[in-house]
């Protein structure tokens, strides 16, 4: 099993040159964040991520988390490193400072959350959620209910989760069974069973606040009957003190294939008393309150796929360094590692391009919600959301099904020992497997790109988006031949995806289904393109630095730029050809019966 040692360079480049931290710090409330501070704080959280964190996922992946007489245990470790991530503050490292959180931007929080999820994905699931829940409530509760959740929730005192799902009610929300009844003193009565529950329970902290979906007293069949409701495990008595156990409760753990060290529960609420829960916002809003964690889950999930990507390339370069095999095609007449072979080469570095593709539109998204929350000004927020809901869809899973192509690479790269598991390569392969599942399938993703975020608005928002990336072609003109390859690939992928919106609107209104049918290569598309224009700016920003004179880093913004041309040749190049796919739309996917299958 490899080390993992957060890629720090790579992140500070990303957040200062190509997004641009001038962008949000300059925002309100976020003036104190400059450069020197963020490489401060990417750094200590560096030393918790490798040291602490990196260490259990191994021990995780074999031991698990178990229920033993109604108490979820997680493995080794687990516990002890949670507490020391609350002692740093971590998890408060987003939110306000009167909620006991750091108040720093998103954009710099998303770098610190790749750290957790690269170095331990089972673990980084649980302030993920908690997360997602603090999200909702700042949002939507009740300034009681603030006062009472988010101080313990903003330090990770006490964990939040999600409850969504039931044996018959996975995408299909509106068919939640979950009953809530009213109560004395405004409170509620849950009964019902929720699945896939991810810590749900846990031996981290004294209490869990599940924010549960349930149909309203009065609510209606579909998701127009759904309100959210705020179910602690412990009671909370006025004081702040826990009181009595509510009647919620695991029943099971499942058995997955990765993520072991994660506690995945079967909840039980009501099965005596009933779940005392507590209403979040108004009744039978619920799926849009809902819709505030899965947001935040979405864009994190898709973090989740480029840090174990990260992980697995950290891994499939250290082996092919050590791993003697082979003469070279040219310059050796004895064996050479494999880093050496040219194929390895083209294995590892569009493992690298890819993964920094990923991770210059997912900070670009996270800068984007700094100013979407808090720009004064009131269009410059509804433009930036705007974005943020257009590429929420691309990030999560064009991020996550890229993820579960470099850690399939690794595996690949470390031959028969990459099918061995004391080698960690499977590991990886079996943790990633589940992001283009969670949070909404990718297939789902597409289509909400394609329909809610494309079609509505008459491709408005892809345009605005098409708009930025003519903002870098242009700046791309008249470069040198390097960038001038760069620049003619973004521009073959930009066309390709203008014309492929543009067949969108035009066949969404009349054929759904034709539409709806190439979805998941309109998303890989847009993804390729997207991933494209930040590595052009990328390379700008390279080139710009070097310019400067920049002696320290010269090595480095070298090797960015060969990753960005390999990237546009590799990568980017694909975009073209997948337009005639797109346009062919659902002839054949729409064309047999059920029993020709």
């Amino acid at each position: 099993m490899s080390v993992y040692a957060a890629p720090l360079r790579d992140m500070r480049f990303v957040i200062d040159d190509v997004v641009g931290l001038g962008r949000v710090s300059s925002l309100p409330g976020l003036d104190g964040t400059d450069s020197a501070l963020v490489e401060q704080i990417l750094a200590e959280a560096g030393k918790l991520a490798g040291g602490v964190l990196a260490p259990l996922n191994p021990v995780g992946d074999k031991q698990g988390s178990r229920l033993e007489n109604g108490v979820v245990r997680t493995p080794d470790g687990f516990a002890d490193a949670y507490r020391q991530f609350v002692e740093g503050g971590w998890n408060g490292a987003p939110f306000e400072e009167e909620w006991g959180g750091m108040g720093l931007p998103w954009l710099v929080a998303t770098a610190l959350q790749e750290m957790w999820q690269g170095a331990n994905l089972a673990f980084g699931l649980c302030p993920l959620l908690t997360q997602a829940a603090i999200d909702a409530l700042r949002e939507v509760g009740t300034d009681e209910q603030k006062a009472t959740y988010l101080p313990k929730l903003v330090t990770g005192e006490w964990t939040g989760t999600m409850n969504l799902t039931e044996p018959q009610a996975g995408t299909d929300l509106g068919a939640i069974r979950t009953r809530a009844e009213k109560a004395d003193g405004g409170s509620y009565r849950l009964r019902g069973q929720k699945i896939f529950i991810t810590y749900g329970d846990h031996d981290f902290t004294d209490n869990i606040i599940h924010l549960v979906l349930a149909r309203s007293p009065d609510g209606i069949a579909g998701t127009k009957g759904l309100s959210l409701y705020i179910v602690p495990k412990f009671l909370v008595n006025p004081d702040g003190s826990l009181g009595v156990r509510n009647d919620a409760k695991p029943l099971s753990l499942e058995h997955k294939l990765g993520i072991h060290a994660s506690p995945t529960c079967v909840m039980a609420y009501g099965e005596n008393e009933g779940a005392v829960g507590y209403l979040v916002g108004e009744e039978n809003r619920g799926i849009e309150y809902m819709f505030i964690m899965m947001n935040n889950a979405r864009l994190a999930v898709g973090l989740q796929g480029l840090a174990v990507a990260e992980r697995a390339y950290q891994q499939a370069v250290d082996f092919a360094r050590t791993r003697v095999q082979s003469r070279a095609l040219q310059g050796s007449a004895g064996a050479v590692s494999i880093i050496h072979h040219p194929d390895v080469r083209r294995m590892l570095l569009t493992m690298k391009a890819q993964i920094e593709a990923m991770r210059g539109l997912i900070y670009d998204v996270a800068a984007g919600t700094d100013i979407a929350d808090r720009h004064p000004d009131a269009a410059t927020r509804a433009s930036a959301q705007t974005r943020v809901d257009l590429l929420i869809p691309v990030v999560k899973a064009w991020c996550t099904d890229a993820a579960i192509e470099i850690c399939s690479t690794n595996v690949q790269v470390h031959g028969g020992m990459g099918f061995i598991e004391e080698t960690g390569a499977a590991q990886h392969y079996r943790d990633a497997r589940i992001t283009p599942i969670y949070e909404g399938a990718n297939g789902v993703q597409a289509l909400d790109l394609v329909g809610r975020k494309v079609a509505r608005d008459g491709g408005a928002a892809m345009q605005s988006f098409l708009a930025d990336v003519d903002d870098t072609l242009s700046a791309l003109a008249g470069a040198d031949t390097p960038l001038a390859i760069i620049r003619d690939r973004l521009a073959s992928g930009r066309e390709a995806l203008a014309r492929a919106s543009d067949w969108v609107v035009a066949t969404m209104p009349t054929d759904p289904a034709a539409a709806a049918s190439p979805s998941a290569l309109f998303l890989k598309l847009f993804g390729l393109v997207a991933g494209g224009w930040l590595m052009a700016r990328s390379a700008l920003a390279a080139r710009e630095a070097l310019a400067n004179g920049s002696d320290a880093d010269i090595r480095y913004l070298e090797t960015k730029l060969v990753t960005v041309r390999h990237y546009a040749d590799h990568l980017l190049a694909q975009a073209p050809g997948l337009l005639a796919a797109i346009e062919a739309g659902g002839g054949t996917v729409m064309a047999l019966d059920e029993d020709q299958f």
